[in-house]
């Protein structure tokens, strides 16, 4: 962006068009990527297709076999799923998000709902507060989402293991609560006249390296309470309604209160996505579900289950 942004260099109508197609190119890259990924076990057994299943685990146990030098322990216990009893439908997601697990479900939306409006209204207004409040030229604010975007891959490398070994409630739950209060701190400083463009940056990015790892495991926990039919779907519908509620209001509050250039205003903002992620913690912990180290269908056992050993 740095190039592109230089008013000397391309012209600033078609500069920041280019950059915004950046977005596209990598989401192109995906489509290939996607294609060197195998395919749940589980899903191919869902639909009949057990010799791949068969083959995919097989592949998985050698490699795990050849890291740690030394053979699994044999696969313990039996489930039986009948493929007539399989749901894959909107129904059958609603039933289950609805009416089986409507806790698990709020779990979902809170989680999901607090880090995307976190998330956009700190990065999306990011080059407005710079420029508005601290006088930082377009055509250079990529270097300050140079440390936040560190910030945002150290988080999930560092604290990541965690999630794994002492579960997922209470990492999730420290993760935002902590990323909540580390981001009243920053308005409190920021509204005070403490900090600079620097300073600044360094603080976003100290808050997003907890933020970042609560928020990519709040990813894989909704991928895992649900049950196996509906599983992807519920995923999806919750990042749908976490994109539209947080996505989408936070830009257009944190756009309006930075046109008011008054420090005050942004200061409140800050206390509704620290709230937002504070308050998602407390739901965490009071009703969300420890599935770290635990077999999914232990965590949520198929619809099409019909015996389980």
């Amino acid at each position: 962006s740095l190039p592109l942004l230089d008013e000397r260099l391309v012209p600033a109508q078609l500069g920041w068009r280019l950059a915004f197609g950046l977005g596209a190119t990598l989401a192109i890259a995906v489509l290939f990527v996607r294609t060197a990924l195998p395919e749940s076990p589980r899903w191919l057994l869902m639909h009949g297709r057990r010799t791949e299943a068969d083959e995919i685990t097989a592949a998985i146990e050698r490699r795990i076999e050849r890291g740690a030098k030394t053979p699994l322990a044999p696969a313990d216990g039996c489930i039986t799923i009948d493929p007539a009893r399989v749901q894959t439908g909107l129904r059958a997601v609603a039933h289950a998000m609805l009416t089986r697990y409507p806790s698990r479900t709020l779990v979902s939306l809170a989680l999901m709902i607090s880090q995307a409006f976190l998330y956009n209204a700190i990065f999306f207004t990011q080059a407005l507060v710079l420029a508005t409040f601290f006088g930082v030229p377009s055509s250079v604010v990529g270097l300050y989402i140079i440390p936040f975007s560190i910030g945002n891959l150290l988080g999930p490398l560092i604290l990541g293991r965690l999630f794994d070994t002492l579960g997922r409630r209470p990492m999730i739950f420290a993760t935002y609560a902590l990323s909540g209060v580390l981001l009243m701190i920053t308005g409190l400083l920021f509204v005070r006249g403490l900090l600079d463009a620097t300073t600044i940056t360094v603080a976003w990015s100290i808050v997003f390296f907890f933020a970042s790892a609560g928020a990519s495991s709040a990813y894989l926990t909704v991928s895992e309470i649900f049950p196996l039919e509906s599983r992807a779907m519920a995923i999806a519908i919750v990042y749908c309604a976490g994109t539209l509620a947080g996505g989408a209001l936070a830009p257009t509050l944190f756009g309006i209160l930075i046109a008011t250039r008054s420090p005050v205003a942004i200061f409140h903002g800050y206390l509704l996505g620290a709230a937002a992620m504070i308050g998602a913690a407390i739901v965490e912990l009071a009703v969300g579900v420890e599935a770290a180290r635990r077999m999914l269908e232990e965590v949520a056992p198929p619809l099409g289950t019909s015996e389980v050993s």
